[in-house]
């Protein structure tokens, strides 16, 4: 039996024994987040497709899957949607004017290398918006599992204590989101240094210089994923915690006129 197959039965058989059917729901979630790539990669393709606009619909498209079909539609999810819709309305700015001036777009030296002799280069595509896109897409993960690790224990000490302020229930929201920024900030350096710890050795060996392995296209472009997807989970925290005790106390209140 072919080994990832084996693999993926073990995952899906501890995600359904310890998540029971949000187990099941967060699987099924991973084929589904992975058509939604596929099908923008093939729309991609096309050069008159705006790549930033496409991400952002797909990147729309997967917050929906991982907050409304795994956690369902609650206030929960209403909101932690909403902080993720703002935060990266404020990146894509950040990350395509970085993009440029860093010029990591198109192929890395070692990448020509190897792909020029066998396929063409020019193949009319805007390759800033390209690398804008591709930083796009691999902060949206760590941006809405922060938001909802944030809305989702700030409406338990809600229901806890329903008297609470808004300042309070903000403070608390910033509290979470502290314990969370520095895990998750470290999680993102290892999952790179990990993922290239191949390429770190051959650039070793390649006896490639601080300054040249510090301005190479792949470095600074992982690099530039690490700080971005950072950026967005520490503009996320104080966002999500904000709108959702906005959100909480105004129920709370309407209803409370409501009963009256």
């Amino acid at each position: 039996m072919n080994v990832l197959v084996v693999l993926s039965a073990i995952l899906f058989i501890l995600m359904v024994l310890i998540g029971g059917r949000k187990g099941l729901r967060s699987f099924i979630s991973l084929f589904l987040n992975f058509a939604v790539l596929i099908l923008t990669v093939f729309f991609l393709l096309d050069p008159a497709m705006n790549p930033i606009i496409l991400i952002l619909i797909a990147c729309a498209i997967i917050s929906c899957i991982n907050l409304f079909y795994i956690n369902e539609v609650n206030s929960k999810t209403k909101t932690a949607f909403l902080s993720t819709v703002i935060t990266i309305v404020f990146l894509v700015l950040l990350i395509y004017i970085m993009t440029d001036k860093l010029m990591i777009q198109g192929f890395s030296e070692e990448q020509v290398e190897e792909l020029s002799t066998l396929f063409s280069l020019y193949i009319g595509l805007d390759f800033v918006k390209i690398a804008a896109a591709m930083i796009i897409v691999s902060t949206i993960g760590a941006i809405t599992d922060v938001a909802i690790s944030i809305t989702s224990p700030m409406q338990e000490i809600f229901d806890q204590n329903p008297g609470i302020t808004k300042k309070d229930l903000f403070i608390s929201g910033i509290r979470i989101g502290r314990d969370i920024l520095g895990s998750n900030t470290n999680t993102l350096f290892f999952a790179f240094f990990g993922g290239y710890l191949a390429l770190l050795l051959w650039v070793k060996d390649m006896e490639y210089s601080i300054g040249e392995i510090a301005n190479s296209k792949i470095f600074t472009s992982e690099l530039l994923i690490i700080l971005s997807a950072g950026i967005g989970i520490a503009m996320i925290i104080p966002i999500a915690s904000w709108i959702n005790s906005y959100y909480l106390v105004k129920k709370r209140e309407q209803d409370a006129l409501q009963d009256e």
